[in-house]
């Protein structure tokens, strides 16, 4: 059959390298199984509408359903894109009287966008699983670990002491805020464009309530001009990947750092480590750093798409094709680091006496000191920062004779004086007092701990229920759409 596209308007075929250059077939595998719904849908729409006949209608959906049921590698390659080539293998199957009849009332511009956002959408549900499940891994080993041990950083210097758990959290409280961000945008993707047709509608009447419904959108987008133009969704989409694939790195920055023998603080599972080709003793934590690389591919996708939408004048420009391989590339890899992650999570050991061994080194008990003599002797704080700076200088566990010596020449008087003992400088520089003290909201407290994870439990409970219902809400009107078209054939 003749190219369905181009025989009118041009007279000359394109050659291969043209063909290879405007193809988008490489991509369109994403949107198949979204364009024969989209299909599906707009022909049932059409039909009721009264702008084809009944038989049309089913020897159209009859023919999408051979379509499908074949899959995508029964399509024909050498056409622009999987559109034109869908129809076209239809109008094989049925013959142009009816086949011909489908696109009435739409443009590839309307179509495209609604089958990216369809499919964007499942992977939007997917991601939002596999956070969850990522969530409650990080969950389930801070539940564990309430008393372990371990020294909190600042510039990679130990800083304080605090909790593994208190470390966990400060992950899953990251990503938990990702799970918002995506579900929020998963709000600005289900919104259908069909039936913008071109980019200023149709003459015919068509009802956009119904096609969208039928697909399990929210709702049509308002501005037709809009619709076929916009990509800021892709963006929007991409950002909360990138910003995914940070958090993600940060952990697996860790992960590294923590694994070497350096710290020893953690081992992976050696299914998520290589060793070396050539030094048999090695446990390199490739996943990881894989991890930490694959973070670039998504800002660099964040980044093309940015620069593809950047400049564009209203309404629809062939740019736009450029656009769909950088999100799927983006979510797939997304989708694929958080599930590694889980992974890692889920079979890490902890080595709880090295990180207690570690959690006083570099004096970390020096603040809690210094809050000690503020809230035992009565002086102000930077005061109490510059004695125990300069006890820094000698000793990580300093006496209260020590203390006195040094508080002496900065004050004229011994501390001890008015009201430090040596019990509260034994407290103040014991890891676990000083993780205990801390009880206020945030705080490594096992105590306020165990109640942070309390409330994030509950919190994940109604996010799990959430995307449950939004996932259902999709699946039912696709079970829907299918059980129409059954009948209508």
């Amino acid at each position: 059959m003749s190219d369905i596209l181009r025989r009118g308007r041009l007279s000359k075929n394109p050659g291969e390298e043209m063909r290879a250059y405007t193809s988008s077939m490489e991509a369109d595998e994403w949107i198949f199984e979204a364009d024969v719904y989209v299909d599906m849908a707009h022909t049932l729409m059409l039909h009721e509408q009264e702008i084809i006949s009944a038989d049309d209608c089913s020897k159209i959906l009859f023919g999408l359903l051979q379509i499908k049921e074949e899959g995508m590698e029964m399509l024909d390659f050498s056409y622009e894109d999987i559109h034109i080539s869908l129809e076209s293998r239809l109008i094989d199957i049925i013959g142009e009287e009816a086949g011909g009849r489908m696109h009435s009332g739409r443009s590839r511009n309307d179509e495209v966008a609604t089958c990216i956002r369809f499919a964007l959408r499942s992977e939007l549900l997917s991601m939002l699983e596999d956070l969850m499940k990522l969530e409650n891994a990080l969950t389930r080993l801070a539940s564990d670990h309430f008393n372990t041990l371990m020294p909190g950083f600042t510039h990679l210097q130990h800083a304080q002491p605090t909790t593994f758990a208190h470390h966990l959290t400060a992950h899953a409280d990251a990503i938990e805020r990702d799970i918002f961000r995506i579900i929020s945008a998963y709000g600005r993707v289900n919104i259908c464009p069909l039936g913008s047709a071109a980019f200023a509608s149709t003459g015919f009447p068509i009802d956009r309530y119904t096609t969208a419904e039928r697909l399990g959108f929210s709702a049509p987008m308002t501005n037709s001009m809009d619709a076929v133009s916009s990509r800021d969704f892709l963006i929007e989409c991409a950002a909360a990947f990138s910003n995914i694939m940070i958090n993600l790195s940060r952990m697996a920055e860790e992960l590294i750092l923590w694994s070497s023998q350096e710290f020893n603080f953690i081992e992976l599972d050696d299914a998520y480590a290589s060793t070396s080709s050539i030094m048999p003793q090695k446990k390199n934590p490739d996943t990881a750093e894989l991890m930490r690389g694959k973070s670039g591919t998504v800002v660099g996708s964040l980044s093309a798409l940015l620069t593809i939408c950047k400049g564009l004048p209203l309404s629809y420009n062939r740019d736009l094709q450029e656009a769909t391989p950088h999100i799927i590339k983006s979510a797939h890899v997304t989708a694929a680091s958080v599930r590694m992650m889980t992974g890692i999570m889920e079979t890490l050991t902890v080595h709880e006496d090295v990180m207690k061994e570690k959690a006083v080194e570099g004096f970390t008990t020096a603040t809690e000191l210094a809050d000690t003599m503020v809230r035992d002797a009565g002086i102000p704080f930077r005061t109490a920062h510059q004695i125990v700076g300069t006890l820094s200088k000698t000793t990580t566990t300093p006496s209260l004779n020590e203390i006195d010596s040094v508080s002496t020449e900065v004050l004229g008087y011994k501390l001890s004086d008015k009201g430090l003992t040596e019990e509260a400088v034994a407290g103040a520089l014991d890891p676990m007092s000083n993780v205990k003290r801390r009880a206020v909201i945030g705080g490594p407290a096992p105590t306020q701990m165990r109640d942070d994870l309390s409330d994030k439990k509950k919190r994940l409970s109604a996010l799990q229920k959430q995307i449950w219902d939004m996932d259902l809400a999709v699946e039912k009107a696709l079970e829907n759409l299918t059980e129409e078209v059954k009948k209508a054939i």
